[in-house]
């Protein structure tokens, strides 16, 4: 149940581990797709809207247990890279302490304080109620979320992308049969679609932790690996606290693209959530690239491997050209369709299809961000995640508001400026990276990591 990715072909290491994990986001996705689809054609377009106005919130305080779990796994595929089975298992116990007291407070806050953040977000009146609801209820199920990102993060460090799949597909399944029970048998609205997602997440976390106890040795841990240990506990939080606050930087920064949405009206904000879901599936490739490339990194800087580490990146690198570029000419023949699945309100149709045409032309700026954020975070360039996130910070706040105020602009503003954030962050993270492997190339090749417990 593990993958040992120091040795080999890059290419082939790469794709093994991606297929699996590519499979799981798109599936994910797909059930995020699938309710927002359910939501929009049984409850309408408002609902619609008040679940996607509430999104950006509800990723604010998920981003810090998502900060905190891939902060734990770059730890443990470094150790497990170093051949330091003892510090991977502390790794793994410590992680859990830390991300699960994180859930439990992000999502007392988050439930205390949704219609106040709501309400600065300037989120119209007709779908205010609805975009609370769906909000709170998010926020109790952050822990259950944050167990699933816990337990996915350990296992991919460890070189299995396959586990997570196999739940996940299981959660999908399970979230598209409650979303219908809840939404179109019981009308229970936006509070049933939040709640078929938090008890498909609950319940997928949980099994693969069980299944991971029974088949993966590592998580078999004995009493003295369940103490806490500050020295792995702080090398945790060095690492998952700037991913963490690079993420929330990132949430913060589409509230308040979000609030821009919102001042456009609620056709607008549908808009804005259809787009918002198709790419969410079409940024999984990126995703699970940039997963792998993280794990794949971190395991080769703790076998002091850096060449291959600087192969790896260029294999990377021409995967997500091949995908960038063909997903333009698809958005172009097939945007005004996808759209279409959604909702059937015209003028919602025009925003939403001619929307995804567009940021299409920037979609390979996102391969280099996810190639080069995925090593920088392997290598555990934590400078790194704070500086992306202010960068990303800055643009999505200033970039925005200057472009929609451009008169023939207007609305379309809101989806031209995500493009070029998207270009500013990639050459961000281009830079970052260049420089770390001009300072790397002279220093003596198999030095293993420097993180002994």
């Amino acid at each position: 149940m593990t993958r040992d990715m120091t040795k080999g072909s890059p290419t082939r290491l790469l794709l093994i581990f991606l297929l699996p994990l590519l499979i799981g986001n798109i599936f994910q996705q797909f059930y995020s797709l699938v309710d927002s689809a359910i939501v929009g054609r049984y409850v309408g377009s408002g609902a619609l809207a008040a679940v996607g106005a509430s999104g950006p919130v509800n990723f604010l305080f998920f981003s810090f247990c998502g900060g905190l779990s891939n902060g734990g796994g770059i730890v443990v595929s470094q150790y497990f890279g170093a051949k330091n089975d003892r510090s991977v298992k502390f790794a793994i116990s410590n992680s859990a302490y830390l991300v699960l007291a994180t859930a439990c407070l992000m999502g007392l806050i988050g439930f205390l304080t949704s219609r106040s953040i709501l309400g600065l977000l300037r989120t119209p009146d007709d779908i205010m109620e609805n975009a609370v609801i769906y909000m709170r209820v998010c926020c109790l199920g952050v822990p259950a979320v944050g167990i699933y990102n816990y337990i996915s993060s350990m296992l991919r460090a460890l070189g299995d992308s396959r586990t997570p799949l196999l739940f996940l597909i299981g959660a999908s399944a399970l979230n598209i049969v409650l979303d219908l029970i809840f939404i179109r048998s019981f009308s229970m609205g936006v509070y049933g679609a939040a709640l078929a997602t938090v008890i498909s997440q609950a319940l997928s976390g949980i099994l693969c932790i069980l299944y991971a106890y029974i088949t993966n040795p590592y998580f078999r841990l004995k009493a003295e690996d369940l103490k806490p240990h500050p020295p792995t506990m702080l090398n945790i939080l060095r690492l998952g606290s700037t991913l963490a606050f690079q993420y929330s930087l990132i949430a913060i920064s589409t509230m308040a693209l979000q609030s821009v949405v919102n001042s456009f009206g609620s056709v607008v904000v549908a808009a804005f959530t259809i787009t918002s879901r198709i790419e969410q599936i079409v940024h999984q490739p990126f995703s699970s690239l940039g997963t792998a490339m993280s794990t794949y990194s971190g395991q080769n800087f703790g076998a002091g491997n850096k060449d291959r580490i600087y192969l790896g990146c260029r294999k990377g690198m021409l995967i997500m050209a091949v995908y960038s570029f063909s997903l333009i000419p698809v958005m172009y023949l097939f945007g005004h369709f996808f759209s279409g699945i959604f909702t059937t309100d015209a003028e919602v149709l025009h925003y939403a299809g001619s929307a995804l045409r567009l940021t299409s032309l920037f979609y390979p700026f996102l391969g280099v961000i996810y190639v080069t954020r995925g090593v920088l975070n392997g290598i555990g360039d934590a400078m790194f995640a704070f500086i992306n996130g202010i960068v990303e910070v800055i643009g999505r706040i200033s970039i925005p508001q200057f472009v929609t105020a451009i008169p023939p602009v207007g609305a379309w503003g809101i989806w031209i400026s995500a493009g070029l954030v998207w270009a500013v962050s990639a050459a961000a993270c281009l830079m970052r990276y260049l420089g770390w492997r001009r300072k790397t190339e002279a220093a003596p090749q198999g030095e293993p990591c420097d993180q002994p417990l």
